[in-house]
């Protein structure tokens, strides 16, 4: 899942950025408004963290500009502005959820994780397609009782294909939201993963192998027909 975090104290930003990194998200920053909306018209991000006391242009309007484009993207208000009236504002202006400084960086993280399975209709943190799962809250993944020992960008795609389970997900789609935006990415990178994930599935008993390239479309996760394992 590819996260955007508006916030122009650089520490904290680059504090927020290195541990959402560690947890597996493809991080890009902005220390102004201009420079958030500049990356939102050219990239494709899952969810945003915003502050409101940001420069240029500030993060209510950032907001604002957001909504009038008629955008689901999740939004995360981070604000010293503590009071019900600055809380209520926000959420008016189309917040998903707002959260005020100082504050604890497993909340931020857990508030991430329950925004983004929104979309997936999935209310507990367990993301499953046949016997292949993600805990999205320990950040492991399983085939049946199996721990896969899997890389963060492993881990990062079969998370993401679990949130489109039975749908081809192009090339492009999985490197957008999985990949920084200033990755210098090799062709063949993404297909590297993949293989090796596959390999790991299959290495910790399944047959099937789960994920399924479509030459020319992108990757499908599915589960096997029955009797496949």
């Amino acid at each position: 899942m590819k996260l955007l975090i508006v916030e122009d104290e650089v520490l904290l930003s680059k504090s927020i950025a290195k541990g959402l990194r560690k947890l597996g998200y493809a991080v890009d920053c902005a220390f102004d408004g201009e420079e958030a909306l500049a990356l939102l018209e050219i990239n494709q991000y899952d969810l945003m963290v915003l502050d409101i006391n940001i420069p240029k242009i500030n993060g209510l309007d950032v907001l604002k500009s957001i909504r009038a484009a008629n955008s689901r993207l999740r939004v995360i208000i981070l604000s010293a502005k503590n009071t019900v009236f600055d809380k209520v504002k926000g959420l008016d202006y189309g917040s998903n959820d707002y959260l005020t400084k100082p504050f604890d960086f497993l909340e931020l993280e857990a508030r991430i994780r329950s925004l983004l399975r929104q979309d997936t209709g999935v209310e507990g943190h367990v993301l499953q397609c046949g016997q292949v799962s993600v805990d999205t809250s320990a950040k492991k993944a399983f085939f049946a009782c199996t721990l896969l020992d899997l890389t963060k960008k492993e881990y990062s795609i079969l998370q993401y294909l679990l949130h489109h389970p039975a749908t081809v997900v192009s090339a492009e789609e999985l490197i957008e939201h999985v990949w920084d935006s200033d990755t210098d990415l090799f062709s063949n990178s993404l297909r590297f993963h993949i293989h090796s994930l596959r390999k790991k599935i299959k290495d910790a008993g399944s047959a099937h192998g789960y994920i399924t390239t479509l030459r020319g479309q992108g990757y499908m996760l599915s589960p096997p027909e029955e009797g496949e394992g």
